[in-house]
């Protein structure tokens, strides 16, 4: 098949973990897939099950290895989908394969998923914005191997007091704790943290940045989990409420009514 009938290479968001939160898309374009190349332990081998495709386990593979699976197999006009975990937009490390596919002259698109961040939301229970107490949520994560620029130490990201979502750093939570209270986050502040969230073992562990360290290192958490801090992960009753339901409050939809 020529290049100008073959397919774009699908970017597939698999979600967190749990298989039924792919989306439809994804699920439709892994069923119609001949050639799939997914990220490897982090992806819920059940979803490749009955899948007709040819698969390629990414773990082991470099940049350029898992650029030639998906443009020999492109070249040859077979529909090719890339399956990163949760929504391949954040950490996901894509920008570079479509950089490499775009000096191919292959053509791709995106199809986001649900990330672990609202997998783990979803597991806490938890509303990541509240009235008066965060309307802004960082994604993030530690410096480790992988630098991150100056402007965005944790400390300094931890002054805004904001829910923080913090990625690939449980190995490092003493750490996290260090700079997220040198940046101004009290110890009694509320620290979950959320391992293979809708997993069918997610594991949950609630504490505050006073306890969180010991709980982790007690429940032999080192990976696959995200670090979810602010006062939206407490049990406090809240002391203000959304105008969107608010009875004396109009909107476009709505008229609101005094008592």
């Amino acid at each position: 098949m020529s290049k100008e009938k073959s397919c774009p290479v699908a970017i597939v968001g698999a979600g967190p973990g749990d298989v039924e939160l792919i989306t439809l898309k994804g699920r439709r374009l892994l069923d119609e897939a001949d050639c799939i190349v997914y990220a490897g332990s982090l992806v819920n081998k059940q979803l490749l099950q009955d899948c007709r495709a040819d698969i390629y386990d990414s773990q082991g593979m470099n940049l350029d290895e898992i650029v030639e699976i998906m443009a020999a197999a492109w070249r040859e006009g077979k529909r090719v989908v890339r399956l990163h975990t949760g929504d391949p937009s954040i950490f996901g490390a894509i920008k570079e394969q479509m950089q490499a596919l775009d000096k191919l002259g292959i053509a791709y698109y995106v199809v986001p998923g649900v990330s672990s961040a609202f997998g783990a939301a979803a597991a806490l229970k938890a509303e990541l914005t509240l009235p008066e107490v965060s309307q802004t949520v960082i994604i993030t994560r530690q410096e480790g191997r992988t630098p991150v620029p100056e402007r965005e130490k944790l400390r300094l990201l931890a002054s805004h007091q904001a829910t923080m979502l913090i990625f690939l750093s449980v190995s490092m939570i003493e750490t996290v704790v260090h700079e997220l209270t040198a940046g101004g986050y009290p110890l009694h502040t509320p620290v979950a943290v959320v391992e293979k969230a809708t997993w069918e073992d997610e594991q949950l562990i609630v504490g505050t940045l006073a306890d969180i360290a010991v709980r982790v290192e007690a429940a032999g958490i080192r990976k696959t989990a995200l670090i979810c801090v602010g006062e939206v992960f407490g049990d406090t009753a809240l002391h203000a409420v959304s105008k969107l339901y608010d009875r004396s409050f109009s909107h476009g939809t709505r008229k609101g009514t005094q008592d």
